[in-house]
């Protein structure tokens, strides 16, 4: 199961950590956040998935992850700067893998273009996630909720297999993760089948990495997950088999016009998130940091500078997407990936940086 996130049953976990505040509460598998230009924080939802099946139609997921069941339940939250929570966004395309672990995605990431334009990466849709007649894609949402396609990555994905595809772990509308903008256009990472990928305004599609020419799926997997861009440079986090083998995750940074890449750091785990902060420092977002699992209560948040790395915060349950505010703090999904039951500790929360680590 290389690919997929599949962590053990999470544990409700109250805002109970150093310096970690509750943001907002009830959230649907919350994932990839972005600050607007009004100043709220918007927050990508998986969503609940659904029942629908495609079984017998298309080409599925093979057990034990699929064959996947969705429905029309993800979002997009907007989180004002007094805490107030509106839904932006519904009826997205949401899916799960089989029973019993039960992972769901919907809305992957979220991210601002020019003008302040919102948009939002789906990664629950597809017939090979239930849902005929959908494919994964980049869209622009509109103030009243309506969303239009910018480019669709499920036929590209179909139209451009990678060189060395994992069949025993094979996606076939990808599980899209990150994307950033670039000018007009942008940048998204998929783990299952190893890629980077330019987008540009009008839709077009072109591959920029096969790490899986680098990094075969069948042997040493390294799917690209996590993604953030700094001064013309992508850096991008990879996640590794499960069981987790502590420390065997990297952070690439890549140069987006040449494909070429190189190891920024490394001896990390399970890497589901990148942000710059004021001072420079990369953080780092670990969903889970122990051999074996993945295991809840386990995440973590690293400051890397130079050769100084420092544990942030520890303890985060299943964390899946962080950015850095304009407070200078941090923002992280929290238990992001189907459960606990409990929709009050499906949360973005706050971590609070000291006055050096901000830079000011």
């Amino acid at each position: 199961m290389a690919a997929s996130l599949m962590p053990a049953p999470a544990h409700a976990q109250a805002p109970t950590l150093p310096g970690v505040t509750v943001v907002a509460s009830g959230l649907n598998n919350p994932r990839g956040l972005a600050f607007g230009p009004d100043g709220a924080l918007y927050v990508a939802e998986g969503g609940t998935g659904g029942t629908a099946s495609t079984a017998g139609q298309c080409a599925q997921v093979p057990a034990p992850i699929g064959p996947y069941t969705g429905g029309f339940t993800a979002s997009i939250s907007k989180i004002s700067r007094q805490g107030t929570r509106t839904v932006v966004a519904s009826g997205l395309p949401s899916s799960q893998t089989a029973p019993p672990m039960s992972f769901v995605t919907g809305v992957a990431d979220v991210a601002f273009g020019p003008g302040g334009s919102l948009f939002a990466l789906i990664a629950g849709a597809g017939c090979s996630h239930g849902l005929a007649g959908t494919s994964n894609q980049i869209v622009r949402v509109h103030r009243d909720g309506s969303v239009t396609t910018v480019a669709d990555l499920s036929a590209f994905l179909a139209a451009h297999p990678v060189a060395n595809p994992d069949a025993a772990d094979f996606e076939p509308d990808g599980t899209w993760y990150n994307f950033v903008t670039a000018g007009h256009g942008f940048y998204a990472v998929e783990p299952n089948h190893q890629e980077l990928d330019k987008i540009t305004a009008d839709g077009q599609v072109t591959r920029v990495i096969d790490f899986s020419k680098f990094f075969p799926g069948n042997t040493d997997w390294r799917g690209p997950t996590a993604m953030t861009s700094r001064g013309g440079s992508l850096y991008i986090g990879t996640l590794t088999p499960f069981p987790v083998k502590a420390g065997a995750a990297e952070v690439f940074k890549v140069n987006p016009q040449t494909g070429r890449f190189s190891v920024f750091t490394s001896d990390l785990s399970t890497v589901l998130g990148l942000a710059f902060g004021k001072d420079g420092a990369l953080y780092v977002l670990e969903m889970s940091t122990q051999n074996g699992g993945p295991a809840p209560a386990t995440g973590a948040v690293i400051r890397i500078k130079g050769s100084n790395r420092t544990t942030i915060v520890s303890g985060l349950n299943f964390p899946t997407g962080i950015t850095a505010g304009p407070d200078g703090n941090l923002y992280v999904s929290v238990n992001g990936f189907g459960g606990p039951k409990d929709a009050r500790v499906r949360q973005v929360v706050r971590i609070a940086l000291t006055t050096d680590y901000q830079g000011r």
